[in-house]
């Protein structure tokens, strides 16, 4: 499944590429046509990748609501960023998304781009009513990223929780 936006192309990654992404990133990156710029896989971010496959596998029929999205620039292939709807939506309707870009892509509005591309296509999906997020307190660039992408501040502590 894939996305478009202007500059972007978001791809959905299938369980296979996930795998492919944790364990042989340059069969993934030949197999995408594409070069691995984004954030790293390592530490905390690895594992949440790996706890992805693991939602991938058992609930393939909904890969859309577990795997990651790759955010592919259009002009270079290269792969700048990724996001993930964290689960399926809940008893209300809401499903949240997460996303990281880069460094060297930071400031260009990619992030915007894609995420407002990602909750449009999730909005436009049977049973979902609200998209979430949830930043650090400290996390200004990315609450002006929501803030642009129409989500309001649903409630502040240790971390800030978004809505759209």
């Amino acid at each position: 499944m894939t996305i478009d936006t202007p500059r972007l192309e978001i791809r959905l990654l299938s369980a296979e590429q996930l795998s492919l992404w944790l364990g042989d990133l340059p069969r993934l990156e030949q197999e995408l046509n594409g070069t691995y710029q984004a954030e790293p896989l390592t530490g905390m971010f690895r594992t949440i990748v790996e706890g992805q496959l693991a939602a991938v596998t058992a609930d393939p029929a909904n890969p859309q609501w577990h795997s990651f999205w790759f955010i592919l620039h259009k002009t270079d292939r290269n792969v700048i960023g990724s996001a993930v709807f964290k689960d399926g939506p809940d008893s209300g309707g809401r499903v949240e998304i997460g996303y990281g870009l880069g460094r060297g892509f930071e400031g260009h509005g990619y992030m915007t781009e894609a995420v407002e591309a990602l909750c449009g296509w999730a909005l436009r999906q049977p049973g979902i009513r609200r998209v979430t997020a949830e930043t650090d307190a400290d996390g200004i660039a990315s609450q002006r990223l929501l803030q642009r992408c129409g989500f309001r501040e649903l409630s502040r502590g240790e971390t800030v929780w978004w809505i759209r």
